[in-house]
């Protein structure tokens, strides 16, 4: 068994390769005089089962391209098997044609890595879950709810209210409400544009409760901040946000610094902008759980259960 990593999250590949108790592969990502890609594995890989983990986060296109490219490298010296390992999916969001003439991004992007020469990929809060039936290749979907609820385990279940900022995060939230024993609330979102959503309208209560507001992305921040100054208004006492993926692009620091938000919890999926160290973030890892299916995964064991909501 050997990972290796692009240069998209390195520190989660090395937290992952400690749990496994095994040294990251030797791989380097180059760069030619005219901005291409070059890269090269170091160690020897014939025969042997391998992962890469690289999740294509910003920038996109570029952490996608080195995903491509390493497993070639690898298919070409002979793997006996390559498993993508995608913490995070990039054009995850375009899974499907929202209006005429455009196109469906995210099953492009399943056609070309295993084009590439991907055997499987395992893949994390994919942010549709139908993305799994995009590949011509197995695909292990891990949720990272286990991992996140852990932080809100000692919460009286009778004042705590979990959250979905959307009709679309009803399933996470009812995930979270089952684990913490907690009872469920939705916001109902209406997008405007791509950097824009409105939130006016709330079923549940919260009156005097604290509340977690659950998703799988954070990128503009829009919904779970409009989220948290409805729920204020209908009398909640403390708004915390957990989220999987903290892309945090545009003006999500700005939203987020400024929003009534006691708490925000998030995995290592991808890297934090150094903008965000100002915001009330907590950081939990899903090395152990990346690691345990990569494990099971060589082993050929089950990997069913750790796919629990």
């Amino acid at each position: 068994m050997l990972v290796f990593a692009g240069n998209a999250n390195p520190a989660l590949a090395r937290a992952i390769c400690d749990y496994l108790v095994l040294p990251l592969g030797g791989a380097v990502v180059k760069r030619f005089p005219d901005g291409e890609l070059d890269v090269k594995v170091n160690d020897d890989v014939r025969g042997a089962d391998t992962f890469i983990v690289q999740p294509t986060c910003h920038p996109v296109n570029e952490n996608l391209m080195e995903l491509l490219l390493l497993i070639d490298c690898l298919r070409r010296a002979s793997a006996d098997r390559v498993t993508a390992v995608l913490p995070y999916y990039g054009y995850a969001r375009k899974d499907r044609k929202d209006e005429g003439r455009v196109p469906i991004t995210a099953k492009l992007v399943a056609n070309l890595i295993a084009t590439a020469g991907a055997n499987r990929v395992l893949a994390l809060d994919l942010h549709a879950t139908q993305i799994q039936g995009f590949f011509d290749i197995p695909v292990d979907h891990l949720f990272a709810a286990p991992v996140l609820v852990n932080r809100f385990v000692d919460e009286d279940p009778d004042k705590l209210v979990i959250v979905s900022p959307d009709v679309g995060s009803i399933k996470l939230a009812r995930a979270y409400s089952k684990r913490l024993h907690a009872s469920l609330a939705v916001v109902d979102k209406r997008r405007v544009s791509a950097e824009q959503t409105e939130s006016d309208f709330f079923i549940g209560d919260c009156q005097g409760k604290k509340v977690l507001v659950v998703d799988d992305i954070i990128a503009t921040a829009g919904s779970v901040c409009q989220a948290a100054l409805l729920l204020r208004d209908h009398g909640a006492t403390e708004v915390h946000v957990a989220a999987t993926h903290p892309v945090l692009c545009g003006p999500a620091v700005e939203r987020l610094s400024q929003a009534p938000i006691n708490s925000i919890t998030v995995t290592d999926t991808i890297p934090l902008p150094e903008a965000a160290q100002c915001l009330p973030l907590h950081v939990v890892s899903v090395a152990g759980l990346l690691g345990e299916a990569m494990r099971r995964i060589h082993m050929n064991e089950s990997v069913s259960h750790l796919f629990t909501t």
